[in-house]
């Protein structure tokens, strides 16, 4: 490996670094923190969770895949009718929003003077 003479030395810096002391016993530090007692006001009293067979995700109908891994007509049900619901919401949603806004009077600009250009012609053509 080369080294360019012009670059200085990391380990050996062009300005003193301060002397630092060591950290010494009577040095402030994070304060000895004690578990709360069983009972005080710092620590709720909360039953423990029960684990055991009864907190199993449940098989069948409940999870929407019948025994054979192919999903219950309710749960495919479900999952379209959610999926028609955001899509509706997303619409009414971009439709409120000022880009949505603007898009929608573009339309209806465009829309309008596509209706007045057909007069114009069926107006043109009757004339001649």
């Amino acid at each position: 490996m080369t080294t360019d003479p012009s670059s200085p030395d990391p380990d050996a810096p062009d300005t003193p670094v301060p002397d630092v002391p060591p950290a010494e016993p009577g040095s402030p530090s994070v304060p000895d923190v004690t578990p709360a007692e069983p009972g005080s006001p710092s620590v709720p009293d909360v039953p423990p969770s029960p684990v055991g067979p009864d907190v199993t995700p449940a098989e069948g109908a409940a999870a929407g895949y019948t025994s054979a891994g192919v999903p219950t007509f309710d749960s495919v049900r479900e999952k379209i009718e959610r999926r028609a619901g955001t899509a509706i919401g997303a619409e009414e949603l971009a439709r409120e929003s000022a880009a949505g806004r603007t898009l929608e009077e573009q339309f209806d600009e465009r829309r309008r003077a596509a209706a007045d250009k057909l007069t114009e012609i069926r107006r043109s053509l009757a004339e001649g």
